[in-house]
């Protein structure tokens, strides 16, 4: 039987709770779930690939379903690449579901056999962003409430 494999493309600059509780969710559904750290030429990533790619092999070194890679492209040809046929995407709000649906729509025209899953996240979720945890970060604030707890630690060292 083949094997289900999901990806999960997200920048994950920095990964926060609200991603970890939806990878081991989707680890539920998925015989593997890859987490794809994409490369965005729009967004100037405050952490490095390596040191993101360093985090999540650290939160799930003890769980060989999950693997992570990098990539540059549509998201579509990550999948190809690594074999997956789905590809998993968090919904927060409503507006997620309409900017998220519109990619699904594109991609499922590029591949009809690659299909997206939505996962909502739980609701103590909802506020937790990459976007606002970076802005607390850069603010001198404490964003450990937000973060899995080697992030937070890494981050303690810098």
């Amino acid at each position: 039987m083949q094997q289900r494999i999901a990806l999960f493309p997200g920048t994950f600059d920095p990964i926060t709770i609200g991603h970890q509780d939806i990878i081991d969710r989707a680890l539920t559904l998925f015989d593997k779930v890859v987490i794809g750290i994409g490369r965005n030429a729009n967004k100037v990533p405050m952490f490095t690939e390596e040191q993101r790619m360093k985090w999540v092999r650290e939160i799930y070194s003890n769980n060989p379903n999950v693997d992570v890679v990098t990539y540059e492209g549509l998201t579509i040809e990550c999948c190809r690449s690594i074999g997956a046929q789905f590809i998993v995407r968090g919904i927060r709000y409503v507006n997620d579901f309409e900017y998220e649906k519109a990619i699904a729509d594109m991609n499922r025209s590029l591949d009809k056999d690659i299909e997206t899953v939505f996962l909502t996240c739980l609701p103590q979720y909802t506020s937790v962003a990459s976007t606002l945890v970076r802005d607390v970060l850069r603010n001198g604030g404490n964003a450990k409430p937000f973060l899995p707890d080697v992030v937070a630690k890494s981050l303690e060292k810098l």
